[in-house]
């Protein structure tokens, strides 16, 4: 059975992480993460990685200032 994990980026869900061999596989699960789809990693932790760059280049945060 392959391992799983769950990747959450700022509490929204981005896909699930799969061991296959010696590597770990992408599946996303909603945008903007369709583009990292199938990408394998050599860690879960460089796939949520991956997906938070993507997140911020997708949704810039919003400067406020007090």
């Amino acid at each position: 059975m392959s391992e799983s994990f769950i990747v959450e980026i700022w509490g929204e869900p981005a896909g699930v992480v799969l061991h296959e061999g010696n590597a770990f596989r992408f599946h996303a699960t909603t945008r903007p993460f369709f583009e990292l789809d199938g990408t394998q990693f050599t860690t879960p932790g460089h796939a949520r990685l991956a997906a938070a760059r993507l997140h911020l280049a997708v949704r810039p945060a919003v400067f406020r200032p007090f």
